[in-house]
């Protein structure tokens, strides 16, 4: 099965970042379906990508060899308990739903069905996002091949062995996004009142954060050795990383970090069922 139908529940702008990304990996548009359930949402994505569309969930799953399930956390297990009866066995689901567990997913959607839990990131509406993964027992190597070439369509995405470690990924890539989104914000807020104009603090902490961002990818070093090869000995860049460090900065970071995971935990209790 070289290029399977993918029908997408849920037209978001999740569904319609991996969409985009797959046609322009030459994923053929004929394969892709998207679903809502009114034909005014549907409409940009078909005007968009040319893909078919249709308010229709049943006629949607009944076509498809992958199930993407991207509504919203609170929606998935009336959705999914209503087309389950349209489900082939065959068929793969990947969700892309926080806080709903694997044993939720599974209960609902019945069959022993292969499932993936998926947790992307922001970023994946240009094509570079993050994702984890998680797969349960029924899903074949040849599927998670296939769950591969989806999320590559994004940006990356790394399989976990344990369901708990999609905490430490929202943690990390799932929330992450927001964190250095803060960090640009303060840098550009000081950058001004440093005397820089607005734009030029924008445009120079914008590309400073993607710079350093593409030496990380790029190096055969660890960040901690990019970060020293920057600190000149008594030089300006060694008395910023010293003041974040007496600071508790790390500390700080571990905090919220663990907190994002916490938080993670309580929303997956509160949508069990």
């Amino acid at each position: 099965m070289n290029q399977p139908t993918i029908a997408f529940i849920g037209a978001g702008n999740m569904a319609s970042s991996i969409i985009g990304g797959l046609i322009q990996n030459g994923w053929p548009a004929e394969r892709l379906i998207a679903t809502a359930r009114t034909e005014a949402t549907l409409s940009a994505i078909k005007d968009q990508f040319a893909i078919e569309t249709t308010t229709d969930n049943h006629q949607a799953v009944q076509q498809a060899d992958i199930i993407m399930l991207c509504v919203k956390p609170q929606m998935m297990k009336a959705v999914l308990s209503d087309v389950r009866s349209s489900i082939s066995a065959d068929s793969l689901l990947i969700s892309v739903a926080a806080g709903i567990t694997m044993s939720s997913l599974e209960a609902w959607a019945g069959n022993g069905q292969a499932i993936v839990r998926s947790m992307p990131n922001t970023p994946s509406l240009l094509q570079c996002g993050a994702a984890g993964l998680f797969a349960n027992t029924a899903v074949t190597p040849e599927q998670k091949i296939l769950v591969d070439r989806v999320f590559s369509a994004i940006g990356i995405a790394e399989w976990v062995q344990e369901e708990s470690l999609i905490d430490a990924v929202i943690a990390v890539s799932g929330s992450g996004p927001a964190y250095y989104f803060l960090f640009m914000e303060v840098m550009e807020q000081v950058g001004t009142q440093l005397g820089l104009d607005q734009e030029t603090a924008k445009r120079l902490t914008q590309q400073t954060a993607f710079g350093a961002a593409r030496m990380a990818q790029a190096s055969d070093v660890d960040v901690a050795e990019l970060k020293r090869r920057v600190m000149s000995p008594n030089g300006t860049t060694e008395q910023a990383i010293n003041t974040f460090m007496d600071g508790e900065l790390p500390a700080l970071i571990e905090k919220a970090m663990n907190a994002a995971v916490k938080r993670s935990i309580e929303m997956a209790e509160a949508l069990k069922d």
